[in-house]
């Protein structure tokens, strides 16, 4: 089986994630780090040096290269990645993938990207609190709907690390 996180940046993908994996003796794959593998520099390079149309081109590549493996995976995906392409459908249509959507609110998500946004290039711009909600906002409105297709969803508002994985692991059974 593959289980398949996704969600917006910062909601948890990689770390709920590998707990997991360790859980479940599954192999855990965070598939911008397979990207960056695979390409051999980093996601900030691919944008830079080909741009996203490459980068696109080549994450829905290796979507399906991972869930055509026959490991048991947890597989966490980059935020955009089920909105672009057909990489949604491809996850929705493959019989051994189970896809959850990890859903935190805007506020969450706010309180959580401030303090990582120096690692994280998307919004490393934003200087403050209310810029960043509004990015979030309009970011998650045009989301969701690709989010909400998920076999289940998962609110992780409030939630510890291990609350989460319970309730991730309560779905699957």
């Amino acid at each position: 089986m593959i289980i398949v996180l996704m969600g917006y940046m910062g909601s948890g993908k990689s770390t709920i994630g590998r707990q997991l994996a360790e859980v479940l003796n599954y192999r855990f794959v965070d598939l911008d780090d397979y990207i960056v593998e695979k390409e051999k520099t980093n996601i900030n390079g691919i944008f830079k040096k080909r741009g996203e149309i490459y980068f696109r081109k080549i994450e829905a590549s290796y979507l399906k290269e991972v869930i055509t493996s026959s490991d048991n995976i947890i597989l966490a995906l980059g935020g955009g990645t089920p909105c672009y392409g057909t990489n949604l459908e491809l996850l929705l249509q493959e019989e051994k993938v189970k896809s959850l959507y990890l859903k935190l609110s805007i506020p969450n998500l706010v309180e959580r990207l401030f303090k990582e946004r120096g690692t994280r290039p998307l919004i490393s711009h934003i200087e403050n609190k209310e810029d960043l909600t509004e990015f979030i906002g309009k970011h998650i409105f045009e989301r969701v709907q690709f989010y909400n297709k998920a076999e289940f969803t998962i609110a992780c508002d409030n939630k510890s690390e291990k609350e989460i994985t319970e309730a991730i692991l309560l779905q699957l059974i």
